[in-house]
């Protein structure tokens, strides 16, 4: 079997208000503008990682879509995190960092690559708002649309993580109210209680998979982004995302559009089914054995899906079904 073709490597991005010059780090695995075997209709697959912050190495698992299916996938850092310029002088700017900020971003990239012509994108948890805002902009060359483990509204995944939280033993539920009233998230009983949460709802498998340790390590890292859009790396929002809701736009997405979430996710049904009652050509699936990592809890199927999806199926008869 021949060798993945890889390529890596920065993109000039002009941040507005940065100060300084940026870049954005990016990763194709295979061939951007290479023919398949698969199908004519295989595009480039940009992917958006949540956090912010979290970063390209918890999305690995989706470069299966390449050896599986002859799909390029795009892997880059958010600007901030990661391998792109971190921008820790920006924490609390609520001028810079915003969703005009990354849209720009993504813009870049498909411009830089080449991509016009037809790519395909994908977001999970906060890239799922991310890319979900950016396709109802109608941007030149976008085909199909994967919404994973995102809400519709941030009030609405709240209202759903309440009901997840209310079923936690009571001292838990105290030890995780206590840190957010008081503000003392770092505590060993706030931390402790959070992890029972996360083994529920944001990841099933034990121990942690190497790709979300690497992910918490970089939020920790440099925290700006999420510090200042969601309020730091805990369950209840304060900062400038807490009111975030796309709803009113949902109708204006234009094309394909996919959501995937899992059974026990902490972006539970009624923060979904909106994408479903308001895109016009959507399709839902819950994966049954997983939360809010889907393609670490049952990467197999994860990967079918996918892979059927971006490469043709289902066709537009399956949709609104």
């Amino acid at each position: 079997m021949p060798e993945t073709k890889t390529t890596e490597g920065e993109i000039p991005f002009d941040a507005p208000g940065a100060g300084k010059p940026c870049h954005t780090w990016y990763k194709v695995i295979g061939d951007l503008h290479g023919k398949t075997s698969t199908s004519s209709k295989v595009l480039p697959l940009i992917t958006c990682h949540g956090g912010p912050g979290a970063c390209h190495e918890l999305l690995g698992p989706l470069a299966d879509l390449n050896t599986q299916f002859g799909i390029p996938v795009i892997f880059y850092d958010q600007i901030g995190s990661g391998k792109s310029t971190h921008l820790r002088e920006k924490a609390g700017d609520v001028t810079f960092w915003n969703e005009e900020l990354f849209i720009k971003e993504i813009d870049n990239i498909v411009d830089y690559l080449g991509l016009r012509d037809g790519f395909d994108i994908y977001g999970q948890s906060w890239g799922g708002m991310l890319a979900t805002r950016y396709a109802t902009l109608h941007p030149v060359g976008l085909r199909k649309l994967i919404i994973a483990d995102a809400p519709a509204s941030v009030e609405l995944e709240q209202k759903g993580e309440h009901i997840l939280r209310s079923k936690l033993p009571k001292d838990v539920r105290d030890a995780i109210e206590k840190g957010e009233k008081e503000g003392t998230t770092d505590s060993k009983e706030y931390q402790d209680a959070i992890t029972i949460f996360k083994r529920k709802h944001v990841c099933r498998i034990v121990p942690e998979p190497e790709e979300l340790r690497i992910a918490y390590e970089h939020i920790k890292e440099d925290s700006a982004s999420v510090d200042t859009m969601w309020g730091g790396d805990v369950q209840e929002p304060t900062g400038s995302l807490k009111d975030w809701n796309i709803i009113p736009d949902l109708p204006k997405i234009n094309v394909e559009t996919f959501i995937l979430h899992g059974r026990y996710d902490q972006v539970q049904d009624l923060a979904v089914i909106p994408f479903f009652e308001l895109i016009p050509k959507v399709r839902w699936v819950t994966l049954e054995n997983s939360s809010h990592v889907g393609f670490l809890e049952e990467r197999e199927r994860y990967m079918e899906l996918l892979g059927g999806f971006l490469a043709g199926f289902p066709d537009s008869d399956s949709y609104g079904t």
